[in-house]
């Protein structure tokens, strides 16, 4: 259980992790607009635009990975199995985050349907 409570809190911060970049790519744009950044980030373009993009998509994975792990928590099923799913969605968050940046599409969209699949696998093997 202690792996899925480390893996819940590592997925937690990733899109706060994600907004480095975000942030170095708007410094890059003539230095961070503190007073209006969500108008500067709708700017970004290339690279920045796609680091916005995966900063973005870190919050929307949350949304399924977190009840994933709390209910394998609360009904204990907390095995092996369980843990290396939680392991390697997050792994391929942050290979995602990546190859989003890195503008790789198709190879990120393979990542991205990993990683969700592990959250989606992790619900299932909670169901008696």
């Amino acid at each position: 259980m202690t792996t899925l409570i480390y893996c819940l809190i590592i997925a937690t911060f990733l899109p706060f992790i994600a907004k480095a970049p975000v942030a170095y790519f708007m410094q890059q744009q003539g230095g961070y607009n503190n007073k209006n950044p969500r108008k500067q980030q709708a700017e970004l373009t290339g690279a920045g635009a796609r680091a916005l993009a995966g900063h973005q998509n870190a919050f929307e994975s949350l949304i399924i990975f977190a009840p994933a792990v709390l209910l394998a928590i609360a009904t204990q099923t907390t095995g092996e199995l369980v843990q290396q799913l939680a392991i390697a969605h997050v792994i391929a968050r942050v290979v995602y985050h990546i190859l989003y940046i890195a503008n790789i599409s198709t190879l990120r969209s393979i990542v991205w349907i990993a990683g969700i699949s592990c959250s989606i696998a992790i619900m299932f093997m909670c169901l008696p």
